[in-house]
């Protein structure tokens, strides 16, 4: 249960970070970000359900690189404290992609 708290908290800090980085994504605030991050795993476990996990955000390859995208873009229409546009997406989940190479949030 902690761990889970844990990747939730370091979910939500990527999320603020790469709101400030990125151009054409923004967070409103720590709890939107949680909020955010939430509704993201959500639809990441969906998306894990319908195609697979070589389908997932959490693959690999330029298809997943997409669906991550996609993921976040849709996450805007379910949490009001998070907007972007879609290219705002695409960045955003190459630089999510980055920083889980480095501070990986789920343990392979």
């Amino acid at each position: 249960m902690i761990s889970a708290i844990i990747k939730l908290i370091i979910s939500a800090i990527v999320l603020l970070l790469v709101g400030v980085i990125v151009p054409g994504f923004s967070v409103a605030g720590f709890w939107g970000a949680i909020v955010a991050s939430i509704v993201i795993i959500g639809l990441s476990y969906l998306a894990t359900m319908l195609f697979g996990k070589d389908m997932s955000p959490y693959g690999r390859g330029f298809i997943s690189f997409l669906l991550s995208a996609i993921v976040l873009y849709l996450s805007q229409f379910i949490v009001s404290s998070i907007d972007m546009n879609f290219l705002g997406a695409l960045l955003a989940s190459f630089v999510i992609g980055l920083v889980d190479a480095f501070i990986p949030t789920q343990f392979r």
